[in-house]
């Protein structure tokens, strides 16, 4: 994996937060953790800003999980940070969806928000 131990504890950060709120379905909370202009893609059309976020994952059937694991880090300057993941789904009802996620974090004063969500499923 490239970046260094301190950018990825900073991804983990924001990224335990939202697999939190996924799993618990709880998307306010998810929402909270985008900024106000966030660019979000999930496998739906995409949307802008916090309100699309939260409506995409208030979509999401209840007892979805999210499982994740960093794949690689860039910092691409001082406030700014670049992570890509692959993340299983879970689901009560149906196999596991495998997906990557490419995500940017801002920090905004002193937290990190994502600003770019963009999931991909290659299979």
């Amino acid at each position: 994996m490239s970046g260094t131990a301190a950018q990825e504890a900073i991804l983990r950060g924001v990224m335990d937060q939202w697999k939190t709120a996924v799993d618990a379905h709880e998307p306010e909370k998810a929402a909270a953790l985008f900024t106000e202009d966030a660019v979000f893609q999930g496998l739906h059309p995409y949307s802008v800003g916090r309100p699309g976020v939260a409506a995409y994952y208030e979509s999401q059937p209840i007892g979805l999980t999210a499982e994740y694991r960093v794949l690689e880090t860039r910092s691409l300057a001082d406030d700014v940070l670049l992570g890509y993941l692959d993340v299983d789904f879970g689901f009560t009802d149906r196999p596991a969806l495998h997906v990557t996620l490419g995500v940017v974090l801002k920090r905004v004063a002193d937290r990190w928000y994502v600003s770019h969500y963009q999931v991909t499923k290659l299979d």
